[in-house]
């Protein structure tokens, strides 16, 4: 490794500032590879409770945790800035308890990858059973390695209003609602003020849950950005699957091929997981009959329409949306193996 590299490590676990932790590091990442090259580490601590790593779904969450956290960083990093972003899971050779070995664990894994910085979640708590962050700082800074926690909003987790009821947040709701009552109606001064009260109701009763996680309009600009070259190409394949399922129905022999499918999308977040499942609708030839998080169940007319949806057409196409160009270049669900036909 070279003098001028800078290395990171991040532990990860699931927070409602983990989003923001990890924005934070990419850009500390960001701002040291100006100068040269710079690598974060993403590692969860599975303090040993999976009894058989390599059983089936033994790690399954947090295989899942790292790889929303990868798309995240993909969607936060350019891509010629000159970060790499590496994933981990560890601790499965013990069983920790402590705040003391988990540090002693994310220390040695530090010093055989060469850390600079260790950057913490202020709501990193692997545990799950009482607050760790603070003990877990003095533990980590009896090692060299400059320990630093994520200067990211803390939110409280009393109520849910609590958790959520943010400046941004509202002002995000406020925009969007005044937004649609004004393309509904008009520019005039009265819709124009009765729109920014009713906007204002709609942002007090809703930004508490509206979100799952702090909103960033550099994000959701982007995402905008997105959506509108999404727009076509989803039209697109609904033509194109229109065009078969005609010729489909009104070919002599009727020759369709229906089938249950059980689909494991590369995708996190209820609004990305909605888009993906309507989107599979809004095509002929599929339809979303069941979501539980990224399983989707869907039913298809013909082997054609199994193929796009196992060759991830439309997952890869939503990734893009909402996780970046990056994102979608993820492996498709055949390559992952991720799809099977589960009624004939």
């Amino acid at each position: 490794m070279t003098s001028n590299t800078r290395t990171f490590l991040v532990p990860v676990a699931k927070s409602v500032t983990l989003r923001d932790t990890v924005s934070y590091a990419i850009e500390t990442a960001g701002d040291a590879a100006e100068t040269g090259e710079a690598t974060v580490h993403f590692v969860v601590v599975a303090s040993g409770r999976a009894i058989d790593p390599d059983g089936p779904d033994e790690l399954a969450a947090d295989r899942e945790l790292l790889e929303r956290v990868e798309a995240w960083a993909q969607e936060d990093r350019s891509e010629a800035d000159g970060i790499a972003v590496e994933t981990d899971i560890v601790g499965l050779d013990r069983y920790l308890f402590s705040p003391g070995e988990y540090a002693e664990t994310l220390i040695e894994y530090a010093t055989a990858n060469g850390i600079d910085r260790i950057v913490l979640d202020p709501e990193y708590d692997p545990g799950g059973s009482a607050p760790m962050l603070r003990p877990l700082q003095v533990d980590l800074a009896r090692s060299e390695i400059e320990i630093e926690e994520a200067p990211v909003e803390r939110q409280t987790r009393q109520t849910v209003l609590a958790r959520a009821e943010t400046l941004r947040k509202a002002a995000v709701v406020f925009g969007a609602s005044l937004l649609f009552y004004l393309v509904l109606g008009s520019l005039s001064l009265f819709d124009v003020l009765t729109g920014a009260v009713t906007a204002g109701i709609v942002a007090v009763l809703l930004a508490p849950v509206a979100f799952s996680e702090q909103p960033s309009f550099g994000r959701l600009g982007r995402q905008v950005v997105r959506v509108t070259l999404y727009a076509p190409f989803l039209l697109w394949e609904i033509t194109k699957a229109n065009v078969e399922v005609a010729y489909v129905v009104l070919h002599p022999s009727l020759p369709i091929d229906p089938k249950m499918v059980r689909l494991r999308a590369a995708v996190w977040g209820d609004t990305p997981v909605t888009t993906l499942a309507n989107s599979i609708t809004l095509t002929p030839g599929t339809l979303t009959v069941d979501v539980a998080k990224r399983s989707f169940t869907i039913h298809s007319l013909t082997q054609s329409a199994r193929d796009d949806l196992f060759d991830g057409v439309l997952e890869r196409a939503v990734r893009f949306v909402f996780y970046g160009r990056a994102a979608a270049r993820i492996a498709s669900p055949a390559e992952r193996d991720d799809g099977e036909v589960i009624d004939d």
